[in-house]
C-alpha cells in the first residue's frame, strides 16, 4: 500500500512564490515592456519638441546620473546579501547607511528614476503610463521584502519609519 501523497496547500503558498521568484519574474517584464516599447507622443508639435529638446536633454542625464549613482552605491553596500528574490537570505544583516539611509530600495528606485528621465526625454504617453505601472509595482515588491524584512530583523520597522521607501527625500 502506498503512503499518502502530500499535495501542496495552496491556500498557505503567496501567489508571487515563495520567496518571490513571480515577482522577479514580472520585473522583468516590464523592464523589456518598457525598453522594446516604441515612444508615442502623439499630438505633440515638432516646434515643442526641439524647443524643450535642451532641457529634456539635460533632464535624462541628470536622471541617468543620479540613477547610476545609487545603482552603483546601492549594489556595493548590500553585495554581500544581494540576491535577485525579494526574500532576504539566510546570512543577511539590516543595512541602514550609505544610500540606504536614504532609500530603502535603492536598486528598486534607481530604476523608477532612470524610467522617469527616459520618460521626460521622449515625452511618451505610452512610457509615462509603463513608469506609473513600474512604481505601484515596486512598491508592492518593497512592501512584499518588507513584511520579510520585519521577521528577520526586529529594527526594521524603526528604520522604515525614518527612511523614505523608493525616492530619495520624496517617498
Amino acid at each position: 500500500m502506498k503512503p499518502p501523497t502530500k499535495t501542496p496547500d495552496s491556500a498557505a503558498r503567496p501567489w508571487h512564490g515563495d520567496r518571490g521568484e513571480l515577482l522577479v519574474v514580472l520585473q522583468f517584464v516590464i523592464l523589456a515592456a518598457f525598453i522594446f516599447t516604441p515612444n508615442w507622443n502623439a499630438g505633440l508639435r515638432p516646434d515643442l519638441l526641439a524647443t524643450t529638446a535642451p532641457a529634456r536633454t539635460a533632464a535624462l542625464w541628470l536622471a541617468g546620473l543620479g540613477a547610476s549613482a545609487m545603482a552603483v552605491a546601492g549594489f556595493f553596500k548590500i553585495r554581500p546579501y544581494l540576491t535577485p528574490l525579494p526574500y532576504p537570505v539566510a546570512h543577511s544583516e539590516l543595512v541602514t547607511t550609505g544610500v540606504y539611509g536614504i532609500v530603502r530600495h535603492p536598486l528598486y528606485g534607481c530604476q523608477l528614476i532612470a524610467g522617469l528621465g527616459w520618460t521626460v526625454y521622449t515625452l511618451s504617453a505610452i512610457h509615462l503610463a509603463l513608469l506609473a505601472i513600474g512604481f505601484v509595482f515596486f512598491d508592492y515588491k518593497a512592501s512584499t521584502e518588507e513584511q520579510w524584512l520585519t521577521e528577520r530583523h526586529p529594527g526594521y520597522p524603526d528604520y522604515a519609519r525614518r527612511v523614505c521607501k523608493l525616492l530619495p527625500w520624496i517617498y
